[in-house]
């Protein structure tokens, strides 16, 4: 059963109250983000549950399979923590999912969302219809990380180094390096604090937008080579393919940044890359207008925010791509 979310801006006091009070009084508690997470998915449960280990509470986290995630997370504190999917509760009393925008985005660890004694969805996204029991989602966030440092901040228990590093990589990720338009005043006052726990702002910016190995910056070359524009709907599309990743030496999850190249394309107000996975295609979306993404990504299931979105689907990368093409209207 779950409960109506509340829509109106923010988050209510009562909302707040409930999930710490769902947290506050449970001795264990079974944690998940979202398919192929990205930096707020995981800093914002890698926070979340260092805390509450550390306010007595045994934490089993995971996300669901393909159960890997690119290199340039690998400096997040408790990482190394995280349980294979298959080792997770299959009906833990209390599960916290972490920035799902849907329940499809749990993917295997779905049925053990629905047999959750109570489901507590920590989330931002306008996407986001409420599928727990308690739903702390707030649209008007940057990031999940935001509603976790609202959360524990309710709960009294006090930030450290290590959650403050993986909340500042949630937000620094979700607003694009507070380059996008949900950085607000409220954004850096939350990176002040943050940054007031020694976090190591130039390494994180380095591990997460600027290593890379030889081969990747070898692959992106390649993928932009072939990148198109679309000019009357104002629509710039890249792809990466299995035999690319293959030659190069180069693992799908370590592609994430490729659309962050993409979207500088001038000619285009949204940007695409479509990645070809054993499962089909993973795309990513990007805009620089006011266009919004998310509808485009919710037509194939997915979800997201109106300047990033993205999606799976079971279809090749050319019968995607085109697909997509017909969403998206003609500007010239």
């Amino acid at each position: 059963m779950t409960s109506e979310i509340d829509r109106r801006p923010g988050l209510s006091d009562e909302a707040v109250d409930r999930a710490a009070a769902v947290l506050d009084g449970a001795p264990e508690l079974a944690m998940a983000c979202h398919q192929h997470p990205d930096g707020d998915a995981l800093g914002s449960m890698l926070a979340l549950a260092h805390l509450a280990r550390q306010h007595g509470k045994a934490v089993t986290l995971t996300w669901p399979e393909p159960f890997e995630v690119g290199h340039h997370y690998d400096f997040l504190p408790g990482l190394g923590q995280a349980a294979k999917p298959v080792d997770f509760p299959a009906a833990p009393a209390v599960m916290v999912a972490v920035d799902c925008a849907s329940p499809a985005r749990l993917g295997g660890l779905l049925p053990a969302a629905e047999a959750a004694g109570e489901l507590v969805v920590i989330d931002h996204h306008a996407t986001n219809h409420g599928f727990g029991t308690v739903n702390l989602v707030d649209v008007t966030a940057a990031a999940s990380a935001v509603v976790v440092r609202r959360l524990v901040g309710r709960l009294g228990w006090p930030l450290d180094g290590e959650a403050a590093i993986g909340l500042y990589t949630g937000l620094v990720c979700d607003t694009g390096r507070f380059q996008y338009a949900n950085t607000t005043p409220a954004v850096f006052a939350l990176a002040g604090e943050l940054a007031g726990f020694e976090v190591p702002i130039p390494d994180i910016t380095r591990e997460l937008f600027e290593k890379h190995p030889i081969a990747y910056l070898r692959l992106a070359a390649e993928v932009l080579g072939r990148a198109e524009v679309d000019h009357a709907r104002r629509f710039a599309a890249a792809w990466v393919t299995a035999e690319d990743l293959r030659r190069f030496g180069v693992r799908l999850e370590e592609c994430e940044g490729l659309i962050d190249l993409v979207r500088r394309t001038a000619e285009a107000e949204v940007a695409c890359v479509l990645k070809e996975a054993p499962d089909g295609t993973r795309v990513s979306l990007r805009a620089v207008s006011d266009f919004d993404v998310s509808t485009v990504a919710a037509a194939f299931g997915g979800g997201g925010h109106r300047a990033a979105a993205g999606f799976c689907s079971p279809r090749s990368v050319p019968d995607v791509l085109t697909a997509i093409r017909e969403q998206l209207p003609v500007l010239g």
